[in-house]
């Protein structure tokens, strides 16, 4: 964990009065040492010390010396700025440069087996994707967002698993019965898709939207929108609608209706078990071209210990080239 930096400028500061202190100590008593010594037996060794050479000699000397003492305490309270961990706020933009994709299941009894595999298959596709935003939205006779555009995918594995299991029944109310049943009928596929194409958000900004629609398009009862209605809204929105119809082929008028719904989005439908598989259909929404969508601004602080620990090395480099210079 990082020293407080007023703490650590602090003690930088009292080892610098430390090292002053000894030093001048040691001074002192060098000099004592040599006035208690016997006097050199140079004959008129003032008139050398009044020559201008040796003036100038010593003067250098001293000035080095100087230049050496400033240099250490620079040296050491650089030192212990750096310590410190100098931080700097900086301003993050995250962009996210892909796709939306929304699941939109019909949840009725018959549509068991089919939710289940294609919650199975997405949960196998999570590994593959790279920045889609992932969102699912249930419904029967009302829809429900089990949870919003994301693309956290640990989050999204844990909801899909938890969803997948609850259509095992072991719960005396499964998961994907609350709030779906509040209304009369059962399959309203022109609610749920309506409400599915809802679910998107940034609708000013361009981007790649799809619904991937998982129905049997057996509807009970009378819904508020129509499937081509609901349709038409989803174009409106510049939402693209993939159908998987586990009926596909085996009702011509139902196959028919999903399939014109779709390609007013400028999607299509398809049979669950056909030649095309989930898997090949998210492959084909990747395909489109992705735009981008400014995240949220944050705050992030760094460390920026270059400036510092550059003004350290100058200071330690002149320190040691100094100290070179006066032992020569």
């Amino acid at each position: 964990m990082a020293l407080n930096t007023s703490w650590v400028v602090l003690i930088a500061a009292a080892v610098v009065l430390v090292a002053i202190v000894v030093g001048v100590a040691l001074g002192l008593r060098s000099r004592a040492a040599r006035n208690a010594a016997p006097a050199a037996l140079v004959s008129r060794a003032e008139r050398l010390r009044a020559l201008p050479a040796f003036r100038a000699s010593v003067g250098r000397r001293m000035t080095a010396l100087s230049g050496i003492l400033a240099l250490g305490v620079i040296a050491t309270l650089l030192a212990g700025v750096v310590a410190a961990r100098p931080m700097s706020a900086q301003t993050v933009q995250p962009v996210n440069t892909s796709r939306d994709i929304m699941l939109c299941l019909d949840v009725s009894g018959s549509m068991t087996e089919v939710d289940v595999e294609v919650l199975t298959v997405f949960d196998e596709l999570l590994d593959s994707f790279e920045g889609e935003r992932i969102g699912l939205t249930i419904f029967n006779s009302s829809p429900v967002q089990i949870f919003p555009l994301t693309d956290d995918y640990a989050f999204v594995r844990e909801q899909l698993q938890r969803m997948r299991e609850s259509f095992d029944y072991l719960d005396e109310t499964p998961e994907h019965w609350v709030g779906t049943l509040n209304g009369p009928g059962a399959s309203l596929i022109g609610d749920g898709l309506a409400a599915c194409s809802m679910r998107f958000d940034h609708l000013d900004d361009e981007r790649s939207r799809s619904v991937i629609l998982a129905t049997d398009n057996e509807l009970a009862g009378a819904s508020i929108l129509t499937v081509e209605e609901a349709a038409q809204y989803a174009r409106a929105q510049q939402v693209r609608v993939f159908a998987l119809n586990p009926v596909q082929g085996k009702d011509a008028e139902v196959s028919a209706q999903l399939s014109q719904a779709a390609a007013i989005t400028g999607g299509q439908s398809y049979a669950l078990r056909d030649t095309t598989t989930v898997a090949d259909i998210v492959a084909q929404i990747q395909k489109q071209e992705a735009r981008a969508l400014q995240g949220q601004a944050q705050v992030v602080w760094v460390d920026t210990p270059n400036l510092w620990m550059a003004l350290m090395l100058v200071a330690i480099l002149g320190f040691v080239v100094l100290l070179w210079v006066v032992r020569l």
